[in-house]
């Protein structure tokens, strides 16, 4: 920090400029903040990211969101994510619509890895058939 001062001489007769400069915090100076320091982040994954590993701090935020979808009298539905190991991706909000979307957020509690899952499911119209498939979703979270 640069601050401007003045200053008298003894006798007090003159006047001089000076100027004071405070040193900065060591890591600060050297772009290294600290883990507490930096904010926390949210990590999005969505349907193209099944099978993708990610790697999260603590603290972070990790937020799925699937989109199901309808076509000829079908509705192709997600259920809720959920987390293989609560006490390290703790789960914070999660759901589900009508259109068979689900999403989820999940909190980075504890070092670790956990695994995130969900499945997509055919739900069909009055007068339609399902195939007999099941689509699984998955993203492995590494939270250091």
């Amino acid at each position: 920090m640069v601050g401007m001062k003045w200053s008298a001489a003894p006798w007090g007769m003159a006047l001089a400029l000076v100027t004071v400069t405070a040193a900065a915090a060591p890591a600060a100076a050297h772009g290294q903040a600290s883990d507490r320091a930096r904010p926390a982040q949210r990590i999005v994954l969505a349907n193209a990211d099944t099978g993708r590993s990610v790697t999260a701090r603590l603290g972070d935020d990790v937020e799925v969101r699937l989109t199901g979808h309808r076509e000829h009298g079908l509705t192709y539905t997600w259920s809720t994510p959920a987390s293989s190991n609560s006490t390290v991706l703790r789960r914070t909000a999660g759901g589900t619509s009508p259109s068979g979307d689900a999403s989820a957020v999940f909190h980075a509690e504890h070092r670790g890895t956990a695994t995130i899952t969900a499945v997509r499911r055919c739900r069909p119209a009055p007068g339609h058939l399902c195939p007999l498939v099941v689509l699984p979703w998955k993203a492995t979270v590494e939270v250091q």
